[in-house]
């Protein structure tokens, strides 16, 4: 681990974040003479988006964003564009054109990203992860328990998923500016539909500017897959850097290994998704 990650792992999120939202504050007044982004990575949620955008960010023809979870499109649309275009780079900045990114795991599920996205950014070239659905709610379980936002056990948590989501969703409805807290922290299998998710930003952006990578294909052969994604977003090939998985957590240490009612019950939950990417993706639908 490098020192910067050693030494951002020993501070509470919540510091990191108030400490951010300090240093916002200087951009935002000059955000008229920001650029918007020319890329998103809209997801999903621990499926390596973190990684991704440290790697992305090492390109020097890249430009990440202020903070790698900008969350405009989900939570915070309200605080409007200049607010938004706080987190990118000047549009006449030094070292000429480059190529300006934000990633937010939360784009793909939110219901409403995908239409906000478009609306703003029409022509900005999409990346998303997706990861083995079964492990990838296990890993949000325990990251939701790290972070102390879950105290049921696993196999509880899913049986009162829907319940908890359900709220949201309907205040969604009636207010689009509302923060779906609980949506974005317990969604454990909602989040692992992914042929839903990604039929929205479908609707809403021609099929050539979705980028679908299997996050298991980017730990295990990061080079191909890194100049993949570098090749879509128009960035040229280069070497990359040795790739880690830089999404930590704190608080208290999860359960170490899920049930087997539980795999049981999302192997059941996810059993339609193969033939729902293949119908929605072709010949580029992951599989596991």
């Amino acid at each position: 681990m490098a020192v910067r990650d050693q030494v951002r792992s020993r501070v509470p999120v919540g510091v990191r974040h108030r400490i951010a939202r300090g240093r916002l504050r200087y951009r935002v007044p000059t955000g008229r003479w920001r650029r918007l982004p020319d890329a998103l990575v809209i997801g999903a949620q621990r499926s390596g988006t973190s990684s991704l955008y440290r790697a992305l960010g090492a390109h020097p023809g890249a430009a990440p964003s202020f903070r790698k979870e900008v969350e405009y499109f989900s939570r915070y649309h309200d605080r409007g564009v200049r607010w938004y275009r706080a987190h990118f780079p000047l549009a006449a900045g030094p070292g000429g054109r480059r190529v300006a990114f934000e990633a937010t795991p939360d784009y793909l599920l939110h219901p409403l990203a995908a239409a906000r996205a478009r609306a703003l950014v029409p022509r900005a070239a999409l990346v998303v992860l997706l990861r083995d659905p079964v492990a990838r709610a296990w890993s949000h379980y325990q990251h939701m328990v790290r972070l102390g936002y879950e105290n049921l056990p696993f196999d509880d948590a899913l049986a009162a998923e829907e319940e908890r989501l359900a709220p949201d969703l309907a205040r969604l409805a009636d207010d689009p500016d509302h923060d779906p807290k609980a949506l974005l922290r317990y969604s454990y299998a909602a989040r692992g539909r992914y042929a839903g998710q990604l039929a929205r930003w479908l609707d809403a952006y021609p099929r050539e500017r979705l980028l679908v990578v299997r996050s298991e294909d980017l730990f295990a052969e990061p080079g191909p897959t890194l100049a993949r994604i570098a090749g879509h977003l128009g960035l040229a090939p280069r070497a990359p850097a040795p790739l880690g998985n830089v999404s930590g957590g704190h608080g208290a240490p999860p359960p170490a290994a899920m049930s087997e009612a539980a795999r049981v019950r999302l192997a059941a939950e996810f059993a339609g998704e193969p033939a729902a990417l293949a119908a929605l993706l072709g010949a580029d639908a992951p599989a596991w």
